[in-house]
């Protein structure tokens, strides 16, 4: 029997806007919603938090996408996700494509696949092409060799890397990581939760450690480390450090209720003193 019942914005596209934003870099969100209450919510909502909805689209024929998340009492949770309007992005849509002056394109896979690889495919190596791969979709995987940086939780590494579970020393979290490499200079971050976090790349592998707080709901956690790591990159931080940041604000995000309005700006995460990555 659940305790309470609560309805949040949120979404993987829309909660790494909104950390993105809120850590400072203009961002453009590219989605697609529905017709519905739901759709003028969100929309009304990214609008306050400083996302671009420009070319979030209205689809006449689908729902805006939801997911139903349950929450245990230590915070941990499970997802269900009906994607809605999302699937129906379509590929060849130029309204998507990233401007010349986007400099960090970040995406998951909530969303239809082929105008993910459409863009990523396309996209010059003057811009720094950020995926996080979920959920884990192994048939997705594909899009590996068009990224820069690929984020993935302990969970999804197993899927990708093809083992029953990841162990937690950073040698082993790397070696499995490195099974992900396509091509040289890639990096791959694993994100462990209360862990920290490890920065993956085929000859060096760093540890950011995990920050003691309390854990309220880790919902949209993960989203907030991948929109402010992207946010860092734009703003002119070299990955590792970019990586110490976004593990500074996943650990504000965890300590609040709700996915996007859980992110917090740039001010909050700025205060609390940096760690040096191991």
């Amino acid at each position: 029997m659940a305790t309470a019942l609560s309805r949040h914005v949120g979404g993987k596209g829309a909660n790494q806007a909104v950390a993105a934003a809120q850590a400072g870099s203009a961002t453009r969100l590219s989605a697609r919603v529905g017709r519905d209450d739901g759709a003028t919510w969100v929309l009304e909502f990214l609008r306050s938090a400083g996302v671009d909805i420009e070319v979030v689209t209205r689809d006449p024929d689908a729902p805006t996408g939801q997911a139903f998340i349950t929450v245990a009492d230590g915070g941990e949770n499970a997802i269900v996700v009906v994607a809605g309007a999302n699937q129906r992005l379509a590929a060849d849509d130029a309204r998507f494509a990233p401007t010349a002056d986007e400099r960090v394109l970040l995406a998951q896979f909530e969303t239809s696949f082929d105008p993910l690889l459409a863009q990523f495919a396309a996209s010059d190596t003057g811009r720094l092409r950020v995926l996080n791969a979920a959920p884990a979709l192994l048939e997705r995987s594909v899009l590996f060799e068009h990224c820069d940086v690929i984020l993935v939780n302990e969970t999804e590494l197993a899927c990708y890397a093809r083992t029953s579970e990841v162990a937690d020393s950073t040698a082993e979290v790397a070696a499995a990581a490195r099974s992900l490499i396509c091509r040289p200079q890639q990096t791959i971050i694993v994100t462990l939760g209360a862990r920290g976090a490890v920065v993956v790349r085929a000859r060096t592998a760093t540890r950011i450690a995990g920050r003691s707080v309390r854990v309220v709901d880790t919902v949209g956690a993960g989203d907030c480390f991948c929109g402010v790591f992207a946010a860092s990159l734009d703003q002119g931080l070299a990955v590792d450090a970019a990586a110490e940041r976004a593990n500074r604000a996943a650990s504000i995000a965890v300590g609040r209720c709700g996915a996007a309005e859980a992110m917090p700006d740039r001010a909050e995460i700025d205060a609390i003193p940096a760690t040096t990555p191991a």
